[in-house]
């Protein structure tokens, strides 16, 4: 056997042997059945699988497989089958803490500028503000590359812990000797390490998920399926896909703003406005909760299919990444920090802009308008998760930054006049976030999992959403200078201004990957390597775990060797 030839290798220790990382490829993603060759003797005799030979008979010494092995084949089938969804479920849990602890300052900004009027100075709230994006910025790109190379279970409970130990020293944070501005420096750093294991469940977490749902929609379709309700079946296969993505991603980080405040209101309620500090400790305190409840299921969860087959450990061919993949990471990323620049400095200080317009400065009545202002912003999600499929990914995200556009211009240019109005203002604001959930926010996460083969999905993922990040602790930084030096008001023409460039962004270099099975890049993005003479290793089986009652190529863990 030459150099170039290509090995996939079962779980059982059996390997495939084909003469081009090509056909190997092929082999692996399409064809079932290739030569089959023992590694060994002892594996041989281990194996329960059928050894073929090259010209197809059955090798009589293999046929025989003991019970044991057949009842522990089937129990690992049934744990890799309910690992699949409870990565889609613990993917579901632990975003919805991301988006608890990124709406989480909302409303602390109001109690701690209520505290400490002379101290939370401008500077001071957005350094705190700022601490977790940050981390999250570090996060998502260390996270994003430990969980291509390392694999995803590992990056999944690294980025619980780190969410866990920060929230634990938020809620404890103390200055030296009572000093507010101790205080608020160890708030800082506690948000920070928070902000790390945040950004790290951006792409541990929506890789894990796409490619969980991609294997448990798409598996079922048999080859061949040409009758029209096989294309019905598989049209519907697809909205469900995108809807599942959408609703364990985007909806529950969207949902953490309501959720926070809501928790804000219930706790003010017990505790009373005399005792705000117990109110911010316990609003913090409950983000410990929140990581804890999925951090089991993350310590049980299997390796997903597709990272097995297609993960890239060693000698990552980053030069070929990029070349292939330019255009898709400039429109991810742009529309990504767009996006981000825009969404997140108006979810952390709209309760200071509804404080600043109801004029009362009343907590309780700003946390109500606050909660107003989320559930109005909630109903995009569902309607991109809609619309993902039958208008596109693309045209949905240019859908949602034409909002930006037109509702930032509206509120904007009559700015005096519509806060006169609070139920207007904070309808026609809702509005403007309720496009961005629709678009942007439902789409970005999407695109950026099916754009990218597997072996490099999360480290694309998390550089796209890093960016973002970096857009939104830009815009953070920005935000109160610009409402002090040009007028409140021109923060929403700036957003409408983010919204036309993210409309050209998106359509010019965001592609548009509706309907597409992320096999099929993993397939193209194999052969290309090949062909650009790339040469190492690909596949890992760190659980062992293969269905032996499907010999079909979806249970075969590929290692190819160039």
């Amino acid at each position: 056997m030459s150099d170039a030839g290509a090995y996939a290798r079962r779980g059982t220790g059996t390997i495939y042997r084909s003469a081009s990382l090509v056909a190997a490829v092929a082999q692996s993603l399409d064809f079932p059945t290739p030569t089959i060759m023992a590694d060994s003797p002892q594996k041989a005799a281990d194996a329960s699988t059928v050894q073929v030979l090259a010209h197809g008979t059955p090798d009589v010494k293999q046929q025989t497989a003991a019970p044991e092995s057949s009842q522990q084949a089937s129990a690992a089938s049934r744990r890799a089958a309910l690992s699949a969804y409870m990565t889609i479920a613990a993917a579901a849990f632990g975003l919805i803490s991301d988006g608890y602890q990124n709406n989480l300052m909302t409303m602390s900004n109001v109690v701690f500028k209520k505290l400490y009027p002379k101290e939370y100075t401008s500077d001071v709230s957005t350094r705190v503000s700022n601490a977790l994006l940050v981390g999250a910025v570090l996060g998502q790109v260390s996270v994003g590359l430990l969980c291509d190379r390392i694999g995803r279970k590992a990056a999944l409970v690294a980025t619980t812990l780190l969410i866990v130990v920060g929230a634990i020293l938020g809620t404890a944070a103390h200055g030296a000797n009572g000093s507010v501005q101790g205080l608020f420096w160890f708030l800082t750093v506690a948000r920070g390490i928070t902000g790390v294991g945040v950004g790290g469940e951006y792409p541990a977490s929506s890789t894990s998920a796409s490619e969980a749902a991609n294997e448990k929609v798409l598996k079922q379709r048999g080859p061949g399926e040409l009758s029209w309700t096989s294309s019905l079946r598989h049209h519907t296969e697809l909205i469900f896909f995108g809807a599942v993505f959408i609703m364990v991603t985007n909806f529950v980080l969207s949902f953490g703003g309501p959720l926070a405040v809501s928790v804000f209101l219930i706790v003010l309620s017990a505790a009373g406005e005399n005792h705000l500090p117990t109110v911010w400790r316990v609003c913090f305190g409950i983000g410990i909760i929140l990581p804890l409840t999925v951090f089991y299921f993350r310590m049980r969860m299997l390796t997903t299919q597709l990272f097995r087959k297609g993960a890239i450990k060693k000698h990552v061919p980053y030069w070929l990444v990029v070349k292939r993949y330019w255009r898709p990471l400039i429109g991810t990323c742009g529309a990504w920090f767009l996006y981000d620049f825009v969404t997140f400095p108006n979810g952390v200080f709209s309760g200071t802009i509804i404080s600043s317009v109801i004029h009362s400065g009343d907590i309780k009545q700003t946390a109500e308008w606050q909660l107003l202002l989320g559930a109005i912003a909630l109903p995009g999600v569902f309607v991109g998760a809609l619309l993902c499929n039958p208008l596109g990914r693309r045209n949905t995200m240019i859908l949602g930054f034409s909002g930006y556009l037109v509702f930032g211009l509206i509120i904007g240019c009559a700015y005096e006049k519509i806060t006169k109005i609070i139920p207007l203002f904070v309808i026609f604001y809702g509005l403007m976030q309720s496009f961005g959930n629709l678009g942007p926010g439902d789409m970005l996460g999407l695109v950026s999992a099916e754009s990218f083969a597997t072996p490099v999905r999360g480290t694309c993922y998390g550089l796209s959403a890093a960016i973002g990040k970096t857009g939104a602790a830009v815009g953070t930084q920005a935000f109160t200078p610009i409402q002090n030096h040009l007028g409140k008001k021109w923060t929403f023409i700036i957003a409408a201004i983010c919204g036309i460039t993210g409309i050209l962004v998106t359509y010019f270099f965001v592609p548009d990957m509706t309907g597409v099975d992320l096999k099929d890049e993993d397939e193209k993005f194999l052969k290309y390597l090949a062909e650009n003479g790339w040469e190492g290793e690909v596949g890992d089986d760190g659980d062992g775990l293969v269905d032996e009652s499907d010999t079909t190529s979806d249970d075969i863990v590929v290692e190819k060797k160039v």
